[in-house]
């Protein structure tokens, strides 16, 4: 499970373990029943405290994404494990709101970041159907 932390971004460390865990979900990356790593290990590897780490797993444990099953470990829900639409479009939110704040320090209009957008969907689309037809060749 792959996740970074920002000691300069302002958000407790807790939340972004928090955030990042439901993209990794709704993504599909991490999928029901896979089990997430314990506590402990996660703290080392992230060179945190484990009480920040626990804190982040009850809170997603309270949200139904993951679940604790004693003496096995903790474990993406099959309930919860595609999170809901609304939680989708929040994971959504929270990276176009970044992106628009860097946007406007950057002095880059509005439109102009829209266009790019478009610009960026049509070349990942494209990139399938030129797999298959450089697959063929």
């Amino acid at each position: 499970m792959l996740i970074h932390l920002s000691h300069k971004n302002g958000v407790p460390l807790y939340l972004q373990i928090v955030s990042q865990v439901k993209y990794l979900v709704a993504s599909g990356r991490l999928r029901p029943s896979d089990e997430v790593p314990p506590i402990r290990t996660l703290a080392e590897s992230l060179l945190i405290n484990p009480n920040t780490v626990a804190r982040a797993y009850r809170e997603l444990e309270h949200a139904g994404i993951l679940v604790k099953k004693q003496g096995s470990g903790t474990f993406v829900s099959d309930a919860g494990s595609r999170l809901a639409w609304t939680e989708r479009i929040k994971v959504l939110t929270d990276r176009i709101d970044a992106l628009l704040a860097e946007a406007h320090q950057l002095d880059v209009p509005t439109e102009q970041v829209l266009a790019l957008i478009k610009d960026r969907d049509r070349l990942i689309a494209a990139q399938p159907q030129q797999e298959k037809q450089n697959a063929g060749a």
